[in-house]
């Protein structure tokens, strides 16, 4: 996978269009000015927790002894969980926060934007080829940056796409996403026999 692909990949998971109606949910009773400030805020935090993820990842997986085949496997089945609920998402918002409390990491940052299937795909990235950490962390960036710029103009892209557009480029995006973890599975399937057969 190279830089690029890797990037769109993130920015597919992190998924900014679909998240856009719970972040102008969570922020709504917040005065503007107020709101912006969160929103950097969480973005920033985001952004370190990724980063620090992409990092250290490795160390924690050679720890546990995982192979990059198991993560390759695990990766493609958590895409495609995530990939199957933007196409059919759940009615309802689980977030509990208090009317008007202000948001602090929990749920804008994490899990929003820093959620487990974006962990789990830096993970895999950084297992495949630990030697291009730069790229990825490149791709990672870029991601990050389209995201906060749609979250940042929120207002804008909702007005503009409104409630029908927002939910049907998340179904697109969830079945770009599809292909991806079924790739990604079976390279791990493949990786994995190739390896048992010692090819």
């Amino acid at each position: 996978m190279d830089t690029w692909s890797a990037a769109v990949m993130l920015f597919l998971i992190m998924d900014p269009l679909g998240n856009l109606p719970v972040f102008m949910s969570v922020l709504k009773t917040i005065e503007p000015k107020r709101r912006r400030i969160i929103l950097i805020r969480e973005l920033v935090f985001a952004l370190l927790i990724l980063m620090l993820f992409l990092h250290s990842g490795q160390a924690v997986l050679d720890f546990l002894n995982v192979q990059q085949e198991t993560v390759s496997i695990a990766g493609g089945i958590i895409l495609f969980l995530i990939a199957l609920k933007m196409i059919f998402p759940q009615s309802g918002n689980p977030l509990g926060l208090a009317v008007g409390e202000e948001p602090f990491l929990v749920p804008l940052a994490i899990p929003m934007i820093a959620g487990p299937s974006t962990l789990a795909a830096l993970i895999l990235l950084a297992n495949q080829n630990p030697d291009r950490m730069i790229d990825w962390t490149i791709a990672l960036g870029a991601a990050w940056i389209i995201s906060a710029v749609i979250l940042m103009f929120s207002g804008i892209f909702h007005r503009l796409l409104g409630e029908r557009g927002l939910t049907a480029m998340e179904r697109l995006m969830g079945m770009i996403l599809v292909m991806i973890s079924i790739q990604m599975l079976l390279d791990g399937i493949s990786h994995y026999f190739t390896h048992s057969s010692g090819v």
